[in-house]
């Protein structure tokens, strides 16, 4: 089963078009599911992202097959394009800095408002509550902290339609890392 956490709706809507997902609940979130995917909206800011995902962690048994997913939006600085994928390597939040076991050296700086300024090269508000909730469960053995640059520092400019449109053309690039063997 592939598990994702999403912050808001335009996030999450191309997941559910492309794979028909249905709507339910679960707990006090919104799930969008089908018989291999469960998508959950977390809401904004970290602790958000916590909950929707340890809401997944204690209703759902764990399987090695399993894959965890955080995937959004992100604020980047000019050296990334709008529209590229970029799969998290390390994150900071407050003063906390993790690395992830993969081979990103992409680091994601973690915050708890919107960034209108180049403090850092990206940010989101998200990726530490996802981590934090699936680095404490030892049964998830598969997750990744993947984001969709939307932004040059400027939020003012992201629309749902571009937001969904952005994750759209990025889930084909989203199952390759994903799903590396399934790829001939």
């Amino acid at each position: 089963m592939l598990y994702i956490v999403s912050a808001l709706k335009p996030e999450a809507q191309a997941f559910v078009d492309r794979y028909k997902l249905k709507k339910s609940k679960l707990s006090n979130f919104t799930v969008f599911s089908n018989p291999d995917m469960m998508l959950i909206l977390s809401g904004v800011g970290v602790d958000n992202a916590v909950r929707a995902t340890q809401t997944f962690i204690n209703h759902y048994d764990i399987t090695d097959d399993d894959i965890y997913l955080n995937i959004g939006i992100c604020g980047a600085s000019v050296q990334y394009e709008i529209g590229q994928l970029l799969e998290i390597g390390a994150l900071v939040y407050n003063t906390k800095k993790t690395s992830l076991k993969n081979t990103s050296d992409i680091t994601i700086h973690c915050l708890d408002e919107e960034m209108s300024h180049k403090t850092y090269d990206v940010v989101d508000m998200e990726s530490f509550g996802f981590y934090d909730a699936v680095s404490h469960s030892p049964a998830i053995k598969n997750f990744h902290i993947l984001k969709v640059v939307s932004d040059h520092f400027q939020p003012e400019e992201v629309t749902k339609d571009k937001t969904k449109s952005l994750l759209f053309n990025a889930i084909d690039a989203i199952n390759l890392i994903l799903y590396p063997k399934a790829v001939s």
